[in-house]
């Protein structure tokens, strides 16, 4: 479609909108879908060495395609028609990124965690920096000296717990996965808590049940792996729980599904869903969940 005509339909647009509005908002979603699929098919062709002598051309009607992708949403407001299992966890995506950009500043040391995960090709699923100062503050509030982490993946959050208790205390962190507590004791050290940083590799029940044969207490908990185990953790914190120990669990939110129908479910939403109440009701705690990051649940052992 060249400007001239493009002009055009942007005119006969206007008029209808002023008009009766018979240009009705299904057939300008359907247009919007046509552009997307040529978009899509240029974007192929420009992949394929057949058309390397007319790549500029391509190129040209690509920036064609998105600058009327562009107008036409702002013409129909379509930036709003999001489907609604959407809504939600944009909602929450955008009240987090502004809690982030309020609360937390820049971190070079946290941001180069990000980095190595994406760079070992882990799953870019830490804590948020807001939700990752929260655990700060609750161990340092708290007065933690001894914590246990549940998930280590590459340290983003074992640094904002060792952060809580700076040069007067130790964490225990356990993961599965061999390289990714390497990674995080990498990032650790980094960090100047090398010293005060030990890692069980292997099933985290298994740790747990090792740890409890060992007698070992904590005064501080953070669960934050394996969805399904969650029942299992918890109640193996609160064995291992020094009085009054406080136990931190992230994700209950799952994205807000569990509290809004019209979000798209998790695979673990149900179960997050009953976990929440079985924390809730749970007579050896008292909790209160918090709708930062993912959501993370506070308890205090009895």
């Amino acid at each position: 479609m060249n400007s001239d005509k493009w002009d055009e339909t942007k005119q006969h647009i206007h008029h209808k909108k002023r008009g009766a509005k018979t240009f009705r908002r299904g057939k300008a979603i359907a247009f919007l879908e046509r552009l997307k699929l040529k978009r899509s098919t240029i974007q192929q062709q420009l992949d394929q060495p057949e058309f390397q002598s007319i790549q500029q051309i391509l190129v040209g009607e690509l920036k064609a395609i998105d600058m009327m992708m562009e107008e036409f949403k702002q013409l129909f407001e379509l930036h709003e028609a999001e489907p609604n299992n959407k809504k939600g966890v944009n909602k929450v995506r955008k009240i987090n990124q502004y809690i982030d950009s309020v609360f937390d500043p820049q971190d070079s040391l946290l941001e180069g965690v990000i980095t190595s995960i994406k760079e070992n090709g882990m799953p870019n699923i830490s804590v948020s920096p807001s939700a990752g100062k929260f655990l700060t503050m609750l161990v340092t509030i708290s007065d933690a000296k001894n914590v246990l982490e549940i998930g280590a993946l590459g340290g983003y959050s074992g640094i904002c717990l060792a952060r809580g208790f700076g040069q007067n205390g130790s964490l225990t962190s356990l993961e599965l996965e061999d390289k990714y507590a390497k990674l995080a004791e990498n990032n650790l050290t980094k960090a100047g808590f090398q010293n005060q940083v030990t890692y069980l590799t292997g099933p985290a029940l298994e740790s747990l049940e090792k740890l409890a044969a060992e007698n070992k207490q904590f005064d501080f908990f953070f669960i934050d792996a394996d969805k399904g185990n969650y029942p299992n953790y918890l109640e193996q914190c609160i064995k291992l729980a020094e009085p009054n120990a406080v136990i931190a669990i992230d994700n209950v939110l799952a994205r807000g599904s569990v509290a809004d129908d019209e979000v798209e479910p998790k695979r673990y939403t149900t179960l997050m869903q009953e976990f929440n109440q079985t924390v809730a009701d749970h007579p050896q705690l008292d909790s209160i969940l918090v709708p930062i990051g993912d959501g993370i649940t506070i308890a205090q052992v009895k």
